[in-house]
């Protein structure tokens, strides 16, 4: 691709996760630093890959997660929040959310480690998704780089919060189901949007009529969301015929 052409289709690229990160930068420097992997570095002579930043964006988002546990959960023993901190801030769990914000588009790689499927390593996108919190924070202080944060974690930290399994609601409905209408989910999924900014929607079915609706960056997410809402609704209409109070809802995501 022509060098000017190129820097247009960066440039695009950039503009469109900075929408889904939540925040327009300052300092553009900081958001192409963020995405430089040290292969590009190799190959076109640039001296900045996005290393150190990771290493500040660790400390920023375990501050973040940290703070957040310690006030939202006052009685949770100091064990338990150290293993609520460890399972969200996780390699794996950063390379979802990278994946759900499309920050592998955007990636400055070099030739060899895109060839090679650079752009969707779990590796390479949690390490990327540490060094746009570090750059965030860089930009535009601790507020910002709180808000997203918490906006991509939040409901992922309640979910581990409620105990084994507790964020996966589409186990959680099919068994409900199993027991309550001995009939299993059904979704019904679609999308909208380019391949770079797509947003999906799902339907969830129960006995052929729809019981929860969610949406999300990917389709599990979206499931995810739907499947909640369904599990929500199948539990309270238990709760209605048995005569009894249903159990608190799913905390909000």
């Amino acid at each position: 691709m022509h060098a000017q052409g190129k820097a247009a289709v960066d440039s695009a690229l950039d503009d469109r996760l900075e929408e889904a990160l939540g925040w327009r930068f300052v300092d553009r420097s900081l958001l192409v630093t963020a995405l430089t992997h040290r292969s590009y570095c190799a190959e076109f002579g640039v001296q900045t890959s996005n290393e150190r930043l990771e290493f500040l964006g660790d400390s920023v988002l375990g501050l973040v997660v940290t703070a957040f546990v310690f006030e939202q959960y006052p009685t949770m023993p100091e064990g338990e929040l150290a293993k609520l901190r460890a399972a969200v801030v996780s390699a794996e769990t950063l390379a979802e959310i990278a994946g759900e914000l499309d920050v592998g588009a955007a990636l400055r790689l070099g030739r060899g480690e895109d060839a090679s499927g650079g752009r969707s390593k779990p590796s390479i996108l949690a390490d990327a998704m540490e060094a746009l919190i570090a750059a965030v924070y860089l930009d535009g202080g601790v507020e910002p780089a709180q808000r997203l944060v918490l906006s991509v974690l939040e409901g992922r930290i309640r979910d581990q919060a409620a105990g084994p399994g507790g964020g996966d609601y589409k186990t959680r409905l099919q068994e409900l189901a199993a027991q309550a209408v001995e009939s299993l989910p059904r979704y019904q999924v679609r999308h909208e949007g380019p391949d770079h900014s797509k947003r999906f929607y799902a339907t969830v079915l129960l006995r052929g009529e729809p019981y929860g609706t969610g949406e999300g960056r990917s389709k599990k997410a979206a499931e995810q969301a739907a499947a909640r809402e369904a599990w929500a609704r199948l539990q309270a209409e238990r709760a209605d015929a048995a005569g009894g109070e249903p159990p608190g809802p799913p905390a909000a995501g």
